[in-house]
C-alpha cells in the first residue's frame, strides 16, 4: 500500500506540475497572440510573434482568404524616439504577409496590424501594439539540459509539498533534489542560455542600472525562489517537524513560475542608445 501511495503521489505532482508549466508558458509575453475577427463578413485569422531568432526579419503573417482585403503593417523599435513606419502587406493567397526589421539580441520592435477593404474602414486586429523581441540562436547542448532541469526541480517541489501535506518522511531527502535541480538549471544552465539569447550572464540585481534598480525579473524569481528552499532546508534540517517551511517554499516557486518567464526581461533601451 506505502508504494501504491507512493507512485500515486508521483503521478499527482507530474500532473500539477504539467498544468502549471503549460499555463506558464501559454500567458508569456513570447507566447504568440492569437485570434481572429470579421471583416465585412469575411473572417481574417492572426497568430502574431512575440519573439524571434537573430538572422533574418520576423515574419508577420495572417490568413484572409476573402481576396478583397487588405492589410497594412505599422511598427517601430520598442523604447525607442522613432516615428511609425507603414507600409501596406503582400498577398500570396490567402495570405496577407510582411515582415519586421532584425535588431540585436534583447531589440524589441513594436508593430500594429490593420486589416479592411478599403483605406477608409481599415481597423486593428488587436487592441494594443504587439511587441516582438529578438533573441540570439541558444544551442540544443545547453537549452534542453537547462529545460529539462527546470521540469525535474519542478516535479520535485510538487512532491515535496505533497509528502509533506501527507506527513511522510522523506521532506528533506526530496527537498535536497529540488534544490539541486533548481540550481543547476537556474544558476548554472540558466545564465549560459541567456548569454546565447541577450548576451549576459545575468542581468538581475545587482547588475540593473542603479544599486536599487532590481533588474532583469527573471533572474530575480529564481535567485529570490532558490533563497528560500535554502532557507528552508537549512530550517527543517534544524527543526525535522517544521515541513510547513516544504510547504512555503513551494508556494513562492509556484508563483514564481506563474509569473510569465520573460516579464521585464532583457531588452535594450534605444533611448539611452541614442543620448550617448
Amino acid at each position: 500500500m506505502n508504494k501504491v501511495k507512493k507512485i500515486l503521489l508521483w503521478v499527482l505532482a507530474i500532473v500539477l506540475m504539467v498544468v502549471i508549466v503549460i499555463y506558464q508558458r501559454a500567458t508569456g509575453p513570447t507566447y504568440p497572440k492569437k485570434g481572429e475577427i470579421e471583416v465585412a463578413g469575411s473572417k481574417v485569422e492572426y497568430n502574431l510573434l512575440r519573439s524571434h531568432e537573430i538572422g533574418m526579419n520576423a515574419p508577420v503573417k495572417i490568413q484572409a482568404k476573402s481576396q478583397d482585403i487588405i492589410g497594412k503593417i505599422k511598427f517601430k523599435r520598442y523604447l525607442s524616439h522613432d516615428e511609425w513606419s507603414e507600409s501596406y502587406m503582400q498577398r500570396e493567397g490567402d495570405y496577407l504577409i510582411s515582415s519586421l526589421p532584425e535588431q540585436a539580441p534583447a531589440g524589441k520592435v513594436m508593430y500594429h496590424v490593420s486589416v479592411g477593404k478599403s483605406e477608409s474602414d481599415m481597423k486593428y486586429i488587436t487592441e494594443e501594439p504587439i511587441i516582438l523581441r529578438y533573441k540570439g540562436v541558444v544551442p540544443e547542448w545547453v537549452l534542453y539540459p537547462h529545460i529539462l532541469m527546470m521540469i525535474l526541480s519542478f516535479a520535485f517541489a510538487m512532491r515535496v509539498a505533497l509528502e509533506a501535506s501527507f506527513k511522510r518522511d522523506n521532506v528533506l531527502t526530496l527537498s535536497y533534489w529540488t534544490l539541486g535541480f533548481f540550481a543547476f538549471g537556474g544558476l548554472v544552465l540558466g545564465p549560459i542560455v541567456q548569454y546565447y539569447a541577450f548576451g549576459a550572464f545575468w542581468t538581475g540585481w545587482p547588475f540593473g542600472k542603479t544599486i536599487l534598480h532590481f533588474g532583469d525579473l527573471t533572474d530575480n524569481k529564481t535567485l529570490a525562489s532558490i533563497l528560500i528552499w535554502i532557507i528552508a532546508i537549512f530550517r527543517m534540517k534544524k527543526h525535522p517537524n517544521q515541513t510547513w517551511w516544504a510547504w512555503l517554499a513551494t508556494v513562492v516557486m509556484i508563483i514564481v513560475y506563474l509569473i510569465p518567464h520573460s516579464m521585464l526581461g532583457s531588452e535594450i533601451d534605444f533611448t539611452e542608445l541614442e543620448n550617448k
